[in-house]
């Protein structure tokens, strides 16, 4: 079994990509000395900007990416797994990709995923939003293997709105996922309402750990994010929390070693059963396939 220490990276990203950039390797610099080797930011770590045609203007395809360019120096220089939760990307195509990165400790690239379930909601208080109207949605899940020294654990993906679609996280669980992600930037409604409880749930649902680094406070384009970056265990304990919206890290030690423990107790992932919804079978596939970096 695999033991290491997994660092949540709380942010207030803003409209400046360089100033964002730096107060991300701030943040990594802090859990490198506190011993994190697997390391996540939150959802659109390098610019939160609501305005579409200023987004537009700053956007970066992932090879001219300021973020990405830093992460994977950081990467490199402190030999750590560091996961952008996500950031913007130029599609190519008119519309922007949310995506995620993970780096090596090499400085490499390992996978990228893109955010499948679009945020198109409106909350009581007035706030509306439409991520499709600006964001091409992901069609795959995406998984990686990390190593380790004394040995190996599987990560799988995903991005804010996706934790509330478990079957994604299930599919990524069966597929063999010991650690799953979900970097937010949750709104302060939403998340006081719903962050915990759906973070845990996922976690007791597949026996796995949860990492989910989030956006926190109020941002320059107006926008008011919960914070509260999480780490939950596969017996669905929070064990490490930044508690409320200010920039910080929490850290908490990962064992795989609980995963099989709590699989073992509930196996769950092995009992589910096919049933019938009318005359269908109920068999509910993750959009695209699952994908294990090499």
């Amino acid at each position: 079994m695999t033991v290491f220490r997994a660092a949540v990276l709380q942010m207030r990203s803003g409209l400046e990509p360089q100033a964002n950039a730096e107060a991300l390797e701030g943040l990594v610099r802090e859990a490198v000395t506190e011993g994190a080797s697997y390391l996540q930011s939150p959802e659109m770590t390098g610019m939160v900007h609501r305005d579409r045609a200023e987004l537009m203007n700053r956007l970066r395809s992932e090879d001219d990416d300021l973020l990405v360019a830093t992460a994977g120096r950081l990467a490199k220089e402190h030999s750590i797994y560091l996961h952008v939760g996500s950031t913007a990307i130029a599609a190519g195509d008119g519309k922007v990709a949310n995506r995620a990165f993970l780096f090596a400790p090499d400085g490499s690239r390992v996978t990228t995923y893109d955010k499948i379930h679009m945020f198109d909601v409106d909350l009581d208080n007035g706030e509306s939003w439409r991520e499709s109207s600006t964001y091409r949605p992901g069609t795959r899940a995406a998984l990686a293997d990390l190593s380790f020294p004394d040995g190996g654990a599987r990560l799988g993906f995903a991005i804010c709105y996706d934790m509330r679609f478990a079957h994604l996280f299930r599919e990524e669980a069966l597929a063999g996922a010991e650690i799953l992600t979900a970097p937010a930037a949750f709104t302060r409604q939403t998340g006081e309402a719903h962050w915990h409880v759906l973070l845990r749930a996922r976690a007791i649902e597949n026996g796995a750990y949860v990492v989910a680094a989030a956006q926190g406070g109020r941002h320059d384009d107006g926008r008011e994010t919960f914070g509260h970056s999480l780490i939950v265990d596969p017996w669905g304990r929070v064990v490490a929390e930044v508690a409320g919206a200010e920039p910080g890290i929490a850290i908490a030690t990962i064992d795989t070693a609980e995963v099989a423990a709590a699989r073992a107790k509930i196996p769950n992932l092995q009992n589910a059963r096919a049933f019938v919804v009318g005359d269908e079978i109920a068999q509910i596939r993750v959009t695209g396939s699952l994908e294990a970096a090499e």
